[in-house]
This record gives structure tokens, sequence and C-alpha cells, in this order.
């Protein structure tokens, strides 16, 4: 006797996918640095820190020739380094000249645009209330600014635990791939605590971040589960997954299409597809595909704001058929 029963529970009738997604400006700008070099200088080129927070696209990386390294002191005298994208502090590059090193830099300008006015506002004499994630490398960065004066909090508690020297000249700078709503909310504690505090004339929070999470705002309440492609180290891409989550709709944060599990999508017909700025298409295709064969009918595209940013490259890099 026969039945009707499907024995795959997954019945997945569309995937939404987010636009925009993946690489952003900043990170294709980072990994174009790293190649051209090896192709101008040849293997090894020495990158202080991943290059961007993405599994996939360092082991790329090192297949073609890159030695991430944390301490200087691993990087041969007048061997090229190229500072990754989330910047380093001033006594890094202090070193990084005094050892000798070809360097690059490849920190998103939009990070170093904020160790601009942190360098800016300090001769001036401001103390700086930064909202961001302790231990992060961008943080780190921007705090290693200054020697001191500039004061860490994570979340609105913090707000009430930090005792900057003064509070006339008080300024508030954030990590640049936070939560936007998060972001706010600690900003506004800051403001509520520290009146005459002087908020960034533009807000830190990168373009880029800003589309993301704004996609994962418009598409969670269209879908059933949302898959974000991204690595556990990038802060941009676990924050997608977080807003997701804080709208009600189950979500989950992949490096690959391998971590996929079908439970996820049991008695779900909807699916959404969003990747971090540092995750590559690639691997967005690869987990479509992936989707798509434990039953997805159809893919839908989104509408959202198109990106067209492009970020000069440093002077020295200039490869011999190349108008760059």
């Amino acid at each position: 006797m026969s039945t009707n029963v499907n024995p795959n529970p997954v019945s997945i009738q569309e995937i939404l996918l987010a636009e925009p997604r993946g690489f952003c400006a900043g990170v294709d700008r980072a990994i174009e640095i790293v190649e051209r070099a090896l192709k101008k200088f040849g293997a090894p080129i020495y990158v202080r820190h991943e290059i961007v927070h993405n599994t996939f696209v360092v082991n790329d990386l090192k297949a073609k020739g890159a030695i991430f390294i944390e301490a200087l002191e691993d990087v041969p005298k007048g061997a090229t380094l190229i500072f990754s994208a989330h910047g380093v502090s001033r006594a890094v590059q202090q070193e990084a000249k005094a050892r000798g090193f070809h360097i690059f830099d490849a920190t998103c300008p939009l990070v170093t645009k904020v160790h601009v006015e942190v360098a800016k506002l300090h001769k001036e004499g401001y103390e700086f209330i930064m909202i961001g994630h302790k231990g992060h490398p961008e943080v780190e960065g921007t705090m290693g600014q200054l020697d001191s004066g500039i004061h860490l909090v994570e979340d609105v508690a913090d707000v009430a635990k930090i005792n900057p020297a003064q509070t006339n000249l008080l300024a508030v700078v954030t990590q640049t791939t936070l939560s936007v709503d998060d972001a706010a909310e600690i900003t506004a504690a800051v403001k509520a605590r520290f009146p005459n505090v002087r908020a960034p004339k533009q807000q830190d929070i990168c373009y880029a971040t800003q589309n993301r999470q704004d996609a994962v705002k418009l598409m969670s309440p269209q879908v059933d589960v949302v898959i974000v492609v991204g690595s556990l180290t990038s802060s941009n891409s676990k924050r997608l997954s977080e807003l997701a989550l804080k709208m009600g709709c189950a979500s989950y944060l992949v490096d690959s299409a391998a971590e996929l599990q079908p439970s996820w999508f049991e008695g779900r017909q909807r699916v959404g597809l969003t990747a971090g700025a540092s995750a590559p298409e690639i691997l967005v295709s690869q987990v479509m595909d992936r989707i798509k064969a434990m039953g997805a009918l159809s893919v839908r595209k989104m509408n959202g704001v198109e990106e067209t940013l492009k970020f000069p490259l440093p002077k020295g890099l200039k490869l011999d058929s190349s108008p760059v």
C-alpha cells in the first residue's frame, strides 16, 4: 500500500536574496592590495592580522603566498608588510617603520576617517567615548591612536561606569561595523549622562554596514529563516544574524554551504539569504545551490541600494599592465 507522505520534511518554496550583500568597497580594496603586492613583489607578502575577517578569503590569499602574522617580530627585516582593513594603532605603525618594512596600509578609508577625527579633536583637548567591542582589531586600532583619554563602552550599562577626566570637551566615536540600532541606543545613554557630548558629524557606522542591516530589516518579515554567510570573527556578519533574530526570525551564521543543516529548513517555505561585507559572492552562490538541492523552487532578488563606491589604492601598487 503506497502513501503520499513526503519523506523529506523540507518544503522550501523560495529563496529571497538580499540586496546589497557581500563585499563592500573597503574589503574589495584590502584584498586587491594584497593580490597586487603578491603580483608586483612576489611571495611571501606579510599581512598583520587577517586582511578581512573571512576564512575563505584568508585561506585563498595564504595559498597565493600571503603570510598572516600578529607580532611584527615574525616579519623579516625589509619584507613587504600590509596592515589589515581594520586599522592599527600608532604604536604598531611606528614599530613597523622602525623595523624597516615596505609598508602598504589596507585600512578601510572609513576607519581612517575615524582615526583622523580622533587626532584632530584630541589636539583641541577632547576626550573620547568609543562605542565598540573590546578586543576587536578595529577598536584596538582606533583606541591606539591616543595614549590616554579614550574610554570604551560596549553597552548601555558601561556608560555609567566610565569616568572621563573632564566632560566639557567629550566626543563619541564608534566602531564602523556595529548594529546601527545598538549604537543609537548606547549613544542616547551617553547623551543622557553627558548632555554636551559631541556626536560624529556623520555617523561612524559605515554605509555598507547600514545598507546590509537595512536589507535584513526589510527581508526578515518576509521569510521564515535568514541565512547569513560570514565568519564568526566578522563583526558585521554577526550583527546581521542578531538583527534577524531580534526581529523574530530564525537565523543562522554560516562560513560555508557545508554548515547548512536540513533541520533548519523543516516546515519553512521562504529562506532569506544575505552575506556580511567580508564574505565573497562565491560562498553565497554555493549556499544558494545547497538550499536549491534541498528543494528550493525559486530565487527572488530583493530591490535594494546599489553600491557604486570604489576607494583608490595606495601608491606603489601599479602593475605594468594596469591603468591604476
